[in-house]
Formats: structure tokens, C-alpha cells, sequence
């Protein structure tokens, strides 16, 4: 099995949680000698721990704020020098190096501190680790006689390894560790690409210089993926698929928990981003359901049981085996609303349950995924950049973050929007933000009374939203409702099925050569037409 015993570890730590318990099981159950580092050395000291500092054993002090305290030969030679070779081994023992077996070292958070939004480009630099991945590769180099760990996750599997071998670790314990350290550094060193390669040169105006958008797409890019779970398959059964969480994992889906339920799909996990990402851009409670990645029910209300019922009734044999999404905490009345009749989810997700509400939805479904989102809040609209594979490629973009600015719009008619005709118009173009192209969607009352989705030419989704609002029995309610178009009309014939369909206030982007004959068709109807500048594709 190759075992190697454990005689001399080495600890520094940033992350010291679990670590004077290990280490005093180290030193107490198998006579691990310890040399430790500044802070990780006193903290052990501190416990009992007996422990010799780095300075000590390579007869150097730390310098220059610690940037300079473990680049040495004697640290790198007990690491590196391989126990069967023995020119390896006489050349420790002419210089003083003793053989290093343990490895314990996790990274200054530079993640962590880059992620906060005031934090300043000096802290992000002193935060950049280079003594502790240079001794992780070395460890993980010499796997063969070193182990190495760099998580505090790892701790426990350390103990069981050495009291099944009484105090050694097997060859296959070994690889799989320098494994797992090869993996923290390399995506260690991708976020520090990352963040160094997008940030505005220095001086620059971020808003305006070519060198500063060139800047947020530097000449490559590395995104750090950390796998997250493993999934049934992916869109059909006969592909293999897998959830990955972007950077520390804790931001957007990433940081998801499933309560209740079966497995999550692939599927499951597309639609649910779908669902999140809308009603995060209400500031108001909000209600989605989503069917194949697109809003068949979405609504506002004064309470988050008006909208989770307006939103189901949009469209409820569509939303039969839909994603359901809610933007507050789910309380009883809600969660009694929502198993209400023969209704059946497939995913539920909210930023919170009460105990009382989850009791209620886990007793309706044995195999609905329930899905706390702490991060979905209302009003949260998704940054950073968007990523998406192509065959052999990739296309990156900045996500779309804007939504609608009332005092941005252009009124185009002779008619102005009223206060009510204005909520309606933005609740539409928000929910058509989140349609695939071309898009059409119809609200009425803060309700989506149908959209109009994914169709080859836009005078189709219009009569596919009118069509899908009056079989749901919405015929009354389109008279006077508001419609939001994602991009603008090429012709007045779309505009014209709306407006015969009861339509009385209407928002899109503009910019269309025939433009103005859709003003001229609004004014005729007196109709509210606005535009927004501002195109909302969604492939």
C-alpha cells in the first residue's frame, strides 16, 4: 500500500477553524512534530500545542510583513526531496534538511476579499498568496512521500486515514490530495488572473476608455468552476451532466440548498435560474412560474400570496409540473395557497421558509425540489459576466443588469401613460426581459396575462400572446391592458393585432425605420406608446 508515516508536519493556516484540534490529535495520538508559521504558530502555542516557529528551523527571520518566511531550501528540500533517492537524501542530510511528511496550508482569501465591493486594489494584491501555493505544489509534487492538505474539509479524512494505519497514509490518500491541491492552486491563480486582467488601468475613466473595456474582456479568460453535484443527466437521458458552481460558489444559483425532494435535473436548475433571475427584478412581492425556460405565469401584488396567485392563474394548465419562484419568505397562507387543489410543481425556490410553511409543502410533495435562495431578494438584478458554450468556443457578455427606467423613457404618443398604465407597463417589459426572442408579453394589473415566446417573426408572437390570453380566459382583461415588446416593430401590423385585442398602452425599445408608423397607429387608437432605447434580446 506504500504507507508513509507521518514524523514532522508543517501548518500555516489563514483559515484556522478546526486546526488546534488536529493539531493536538497530531501531537498527542501519534507524536507528530509541528513547525508552524506567525499567526498559526501562535494560535497553537496559545492551546498547548507544542510547536517549533519556521524562523527557527530555517535560521531566517519572516521579512517584509511576512511576504518572505517559508521560500527556503530548508522548507521546499523537506518537502521535495524524494526518501528513495539517494543523492536526494544526501544532499538533505549535507545542508541540514529534514524530510517534511505533512502539509497543511490553506490560501490567504483573496476571493473572499475581492468579492467585497469597497475593497481597494492594494488589500486585493497583499492578499495574494505566494509562499503557501509554492510549498502546496512542491507537497503535491512529492505525493509519493508527502501528504497535502489545503481545507479544513480535510481534516477529519486525515485522522481516519492515520488511525487505520497507525499513523501512516497510503499511496492512493496521497494522489488523491495532490489532486485536489493542484486544483485550489491552479483556480487560485485563475482568480487572481481574473481579477487583475478586468480591472481599468490605472487612471483610466471605467466608463468611457477603450483600454478600460477592453479591460473586461481581457485575451483570456479562465472561469473557475467548482463541481457542485453530479445530475441524473442533462437535457435527454443519454447525456451525462453535472452542476458547477462559479468562483467561491456562494453567490446566485451556487448557493442554493435543496429542503425537500427529488434530485435536481438539469432541466430543473435552467428553469430555476430562469425563474429566479425574473422576479429578483421586482422591488415589490413577486410570483413567477416558469415552463421550458420561459414565464407562462408571472405577477406583483401587495402580499406574496396576491402574486403567487395571479401568477399561477395566468396560465394554470401550462403551469401544471412548472418552476414556481417567490421573491420574499414563504409564509403559512402562501404555502396553503400553493398546494391548494390538484396543483403540481416541480420546483419550488424562495429566499426563505417559515418552518410551519415547509412542513405544509413537504407534506403535499414527496418529490417537489424545494429550494431556499438566500441571496434572492427583491430588486436583486444578477451582475457579472454570462457565459455560454459553443462547439469549440465560447461567447462571454455582460450580463444584462438593466431594467426599467421610467425617467430614461421617451413618450411617443399624443396620449401619456396614466400611474396605473405606467406599473403595468414596466411589470411588462421586466417579465419580457425574461422571454426568449421574439418576444411579446401582455399584463394587466401587475398579472401576465400571456407572452408570446420564441417565435421566427414578431407579428406572430402577437397573435400567439393574444391567442394564449383569451383560451385562458383573460379576453376581459386584455381590454385596457399594457404590452411590452423586446425589440422594436419592424412594421405596424403587430401593433394593429394588439390593439384590436383591447391593448391601450404600449412599450418597446424604438428605433425602427417605420416607427413612425406605429405612432401614427397608437394616436389614431389613442393609444400610449412609449419607448424605452433599449433592446432586451434573450436567446
Amino acid at each position: 500500500m506504500d504507507l508513509v508515516r507521518v514524523r514532522r508536519a508543517l501548518i500555516s493556516v489563514s483559515d484556522k477553524s478546526g486546526m488546534v484540534d488536529l493539531a493536538k490529535a497530531l501531537q498527542n495520538e501519534f507524536s507528530v512534530e509541528i513547525i508552524s508559521t506567525g499567526g498559526t504558530s501562535t494560535l497553537l502555542k496559545e492551546a498547548g500545542v507544542v510547536v517549533k516557529d519556521v524562523a527557527d528551523v530555517t535560521g531566517f527571520p519572516e521579512l517584509m510583513d511576512g511576504r518572505l518566511k517559508t521560500l527556503h531550501p530548508v522548507i521546499h528540500g523537506g518537502l521535495l526531496g524524494v526518501r528513495e533517492n539517494p543523492e536526494h537524501q544526501a544532499a538533505m542530510r549535507r545542508h541540514g534538511i529534514v524530510p517534511i511528511d505533512l502539509l497543511i496550508v490553506n490560501l490567504y482569501p483573496f476571493e473572499k476579499v475581492t468579492s467585497q465591493s469597497d475593497c481597494p486594489v492594494e488589500r486585493a494584491i497583499e492578499n495574494i498568496d505566494i509562499g503557501g501555493p509554492a510549498m502546496i505544489r512542491s507537497a503535491a509534487k512529492n505525493h509519493a512521500d508527502v501528504v497535502v492538505l489545503t481545507d479544513a474539509n480535510q481534516y477529519s479524512h486525515l485522522l481516519v486515514e492515520l488511525r487505520r494505519h497507525s499513523g501512516s497514509t497510503s499511496h492512493e490518500f496521497r494522489r488523491n490530495l495532490a489532486c485536489q491541491a493542484f486544483l485550489r492552486t491552479s483556480t487560485y491563480d485563475a482568480m487572481i488572473h481574473n481579477y487583475l486582467s478586468t480591472r481599468p488601468v490605472a487612471g483610466a475613466d471605467a466608463a468611457a476608455s477603450p483600454a478600460a473595456r477592453t479591460c473586461e474582456f481581457p485575451a483570456a479568460l479562465v472561469p473557475v468552476l467548482q463541481k457542485k453535484q453530479s445530475l441524473r443527466y442533462g437535457e435527454n437521458p443519454h447525456q451525462p451532466a453535472a452542476f458547477y458552481a462559479q468562483g467561491r460558489g456562494d453567490t446566485g444559483l451556487a448557493a442554493l440548498h435543496q429542503l425537500h425532494g427529488k434530485e435536481l435535473s438539469y432541466i430543473n436548475l435552467l428553469d430555476a435560474d430562469a425563474a429566479a433571475t425574473l422576479v429578483a427584478e421586482f422591488h415589490q412581492p413577486a410570483a413567477t412560474v416558469i415552463k421550458h425556460a420561459n414565464p407562462c405565469g408571472c405577477a406583483v401584488g401587495k402580499t406574496l400570496v396576491e402574486a403567487f396567485n395571479l401568477a399561477y392563474a395566468g396560465d394554470p394548465v401550462a403551469a401544471y409540473g412548472g418552476i414556481v419562484a417567490l421573491n420574499e419568505m414563504v409564509d403559512l397562507v402562501t404555502a396553503q395557497n400553493i398546494v391548494h387543489g390538484k396543483r403540481f410543481l416541480e420546483v419550488l425556490i424562495a429566499p426563505a421558509f417559515a418552518p410551519e410553511a415547509l412542513e405544509i409543502l413537504q407534506q403535499r410533495w414527496a418529490d417537489c425540489r424545494i429550494l431556499q435562495l438566500p441571496g434572492l431578494k427583491s430588486g436583486i438584478v444578477p451582475t457579472g459576466l454570462s457565459y455560454r458554450s459553443l462547439w469549440g468556443a465560447m461567447l462571454v457578455q455582460r450580463v444584462d443588469m438593466h431594467g426599467f427606467d421610467r425617467a430614461a423613457c421617451r413618450v411617443m404618443s399624443r396620449r401619456v401613460p396614466t400611474a396605473a398604465q405606467w406599473a403595468d407597463l414596466e411589470c411588462a417589459d421586466l417579465v419580457c426581459k425574461h422571454v426568449k426572442s421574439n418576444a411579446i408579453t401582455l399584463v394587466r394589473g401587475g398579472q401576465l396575462l400571456a407572452a408570446g415566446a420564441g417565435q421566427m417573426s414578431r407579428v406572430t408572437s402577437c397573435r400567439l400572446a393574444v391567442d394564449l390570453a383569451q383560451r385562458n380566459g383573460h379576453g376581459e382583461e386584455l381590454q385596457g391592458a399594457a404590452a411590452a415588446s423586446d425589440a422594436f416593430f419592424p412594421f405596424a401590423d403587430g401593433p394593429q393585432i394588439l390593439i384590436e385585442a383591447g391593448i391601450t398602452c404600449l412599450v418597446e425599445p424604438g428605433g425602427s425605420k417605420r416607427d413612425q408608423e406605429t405612432i401614427d397607429l397608437c394616436d389614431r387608437h389613442g393609444v400610449a406608446l412609449v419607448f424605452t432605447d433599449r433592446r432586451h434580446f434573450l436567446h
